[in-house]
């Protein structure tokens, strides 16, 4: 069987192109959740701490001065960039969580479903007419 065969039955596998769709829909969720935590939850915080873009919040390594924004300050040499990174931990906590509730609801859906009672197959014709057979030579 040729590499290409072997990769169009893997790909074409159920478990995979679940996997693909889930990471689609995974990366668009991502985007929504950054927009909510740098668009509406860090600026309040910002604005508690010192009004500044929390994001903006950096310790300068190679004597920069420390009111410039953390892009000017890049350009001058290497920061620590602390509010970036609570940026993004908080991003990726609140997406976790998120993500934790559905597969716990999902959890929950699948307990609720009642378990599909098995119906025994008909037996076969054949089958009935050899046990038939059997019993006859038994008796």
């Amino acid at each position: 069987m040729g590499m290409m065969q072997e990769f169009k039955e893997f790909a074409m596998k159920g478990n995979v192109v679940d996997l693909a769709v889930g990471v689609i829909v995974g990366a668009a969720f991502s985007k929504i959740v950054d927009s909510l935590v740098q668009d509406i939850i860090m600026p309040p915080i910002g604005r508690l701490i010192g009004g500044l873009d929390f994001a903006n919040y950096y310790l300068p390594l190679n004597g920069q001065a420390a009111n410039l924004s953390l892009v000017e300050a890049k350009k001058l040499g290497a920061v620590l960039a602390y509010g970036n990174f609570l940026t993004i931990l908080l991003n990726f906590i609140i997406l976790a969580f998120i993500i934790f509730q559905m597969v716990r609801m999902l959890q929950k859906a699948r307990k609720a479903e009642p378990a599909p009672t098995e119906t025994p197959a008909p037996t076969a014709e054949d089958i009935l007419l050899l046990r038939e057979i059997r019993d006859a030579l038994k008796k």
